[in-house]
């Protein structure tokens, strides 16, 4: 017996481990039920609570509003003990196993209040599309250790950005001529600074995405090539597996193409500042923007506006586009970055080949 529960108190350090580094889906019998929104449970039972304010309406009294309210919070708490009982639990027991049936209450039951007091619909469309949407993005922070895979991302951030500064320097000569031509371009100006707000972070998180779509495509080889390094002599990752393995890495080299992408836009602004006198900004763009913050420096007027700041985090999204396509088409760059992960998971992987031979 002792034996078995220290044997049982090792497993467990173990899948501590791998939920520290973000590799959650290295535990064996890892199921979404027991796992994952097991863990999630009192939020989820908070929020269901909460939307007991789907059943009232803006346009109603407050008297009727709060009868409506309370009304709401019966039903959903009959439906939920209904629910237990039917399951084999106490009538208000917190569920231990989350299942299909808690899930769908959960996506159903608070959507039919604003039905069941006004006959709306829509509404019932909205929030059962918003807990969908949110159990989506539990299983995504939870499921697949996305919090720890960021923090783990982050605690090799001063080698990382010291390893994409030397990267950055390489490829620094012809990135610089892009970058300032297009920066010094009239048109670039009269295009972000005539362009709605709205469109401006369109256009900067399309530049964005379609780099998060070149890491994305790359990351099942660079896991391919992880595994064959560091899994010898032990089972083969399952498919949730290397998808964990595989948003590690696209984590980490996202916040790596984040960090030169503001490091970029950063400059611009400073160059567009000491470089641009305001008349040429307002010029080129025909606006200075919504708002401008003039001030001297050594005697020299300098101008902050809206149109610099557009320019600048463009220059910056483009130069993101430009950095992922260059340290995943590059050969060099790209096995410099597996050396820096492979260190870094070696141990990772040797815990899970130690954890399997345990449970074995």
């Amino acid at each position: 017996m002792a034996e078995q529960d220290d044997a049982e108190h090792d497993l467990g350090a173990y899948e501590r481990r791998f939920r520290r580094s973000g590799l959650p889906l290295f535990i064996e019998d890892y199921t979404a039920s027991e796992d994952i929104f097991t863990r999630a449970a009192p939020l989820l039972a908070l929020v269901f609570l909460g939307e007991m304010l789907a059943a009232t309406e803006l346009e109603w009294p407050l008297l009727l509003n709060l009868v409506a309210a309370l009304g709401g919070m019966a039903i959903l708490i009959v439906a939920f003990g209904l629910l237990n009982r039917a399951r084999g639990r106490r009538f208000l027991e917190l569920p231990n196993d989350v299942g299909w049936p808690e899930l769908a209450a959960f996506v159903l039951v608070p959507a039919l209040l604003p039905v069941i007091f006004g006959g709306q619909w829509r509404q019932f469309l909205a929030i059962a599309a918003g807990n969908t949407l949110l159990l989506l993005l539990i299983y995504l922070v939870v499921g697949f250790g996305f919090i720890a895979t960021v923090f783990w991302a982050l605690s090799r951030m001063a080698d990382e950005l010291a390893a994409s500064l030397g990267r950055l320097v390489r490829t620094l000569p012809l990135l610089l001529i892009f970058s300032l031509v297009l920066f010094v371009n009239a048109e670039m100006w009269e295009m972000f600074g005539t362009m709605p707000r709205p469109f401006v972070l369109v256009v900067t998180g399309l530049l964005f995405g379609l780099g998060l779509v070149f890491l994305i495509v790359r990351a099942p080889g660079l896991v391919h090539q992880l595994e064959a390094e560091l899994n010898q002599g032990t089972p083969a990752l399952t498919r949730r597996q290397r998808l964990n393995v595989g948003l590690t890495l696209v984590v980490s080299q996202v916040l790596q193409v984040f960090v030169v992408s503001v490091g970029v836009g950063a400059f611009f602004v400073a160059f567009g500042l000491f470089a641009l006198s305001p008349e040429v900004g307002v010029g080129w763009a025909g606006t200075a923007g919504d708002w401008a913050y003039g001030f001297d420096l050594w005697g020299h007027p300098l101008q902050l506006t809206e149109t610099l700041l557009r320019v600048a985090g463009g220059m910056a999204a483009i130069t993101g586009l430009y950095y992922a396509i260059s340290i995943l088409t590059d050969s060099t760059y790209r096995d410099e970055f597996m050396a820096g992960v492979t260190h870094e998971m070696r141990g990772v992987f040797e815990a899970r080949a130690q954890y399997l031979a345990l449970r074995g």
